[in-house]
C-alpha cells in the first residue's frame, strides 16, 4: 500500500491496481462538517483532473478530482447516510471513491506524505 497526495488536497491509497481516494485532514478541517457527498457512478471512466465527487459543507461545496486516470469501481456507501464521516475520519473510514488505475505511471507526479506536509506548511 502506497499513499500519495495532490495539490488539491486529495489523498490516494494505492493497493495493486486499485486506488482509494478521499480528502486530506487539512481539507476536512478547512471545509468543516460535511452535510452532503455525491460521487460518480461505478463504471465511469475518468481522466486525471476530472471531478469524481462533490462534497458540501455548511461553508462551501467543493469538487473532488481524480488524481490519475482510471475507472470508478465503487463509492463509500456509508456517506449517503453519514457524510460527516468524511469530516471525522477523512483519511480512513471517510474515503470517498475507489477506482481502477489505467495509467499507474501518473503516480510519479503526486506527492508523498513529507512533500505534502511541506506543501501545506
Amino acid at each position: 500500500m502506497t499513499l500519495y497526495f495532490t495539490k488539491d488536497h486529495e489523498w490516494l491509497r494505492v493497493e495493486g491496481e486499485t486506488a482509494t481516494v478521499g480528502i486530506t485532514k487539512h481539507a476536512a478541517e478547512e471545509l468543516g462538517e460535511l452535510v452532503f457527498v455525491e460521487t460518480r457512478d461505478s463504471g465511469t471512466v475518468v481522466k486525471a483532473g476530472d471531478s469524481v465527487a462533490v462534497v458540501e459543507s455548511v461553508k462551501a461545496a467543493s469538487d473532488i478530482y481524480a488524481p490519475v486516470d482510471g475507472e470508478v469501481l465503487d463509492n463509500n456507501p456509508q456517506l449517503s447516510d453519514d457524510p460527516a464521516r468524511v469530516s471525522s475520519d477523512p483519511e480512513g473510514e471517510g474515503w470517498i471513491i475507489k477506482f481502477r488505475l489505467s495509467n499507474p505511471e501518473q503516480l510519479a507526479a503526486l506527492m508523498d506524505a513529507d512533500a505534502y506536509a511541506a506543501f501545506i506548511a
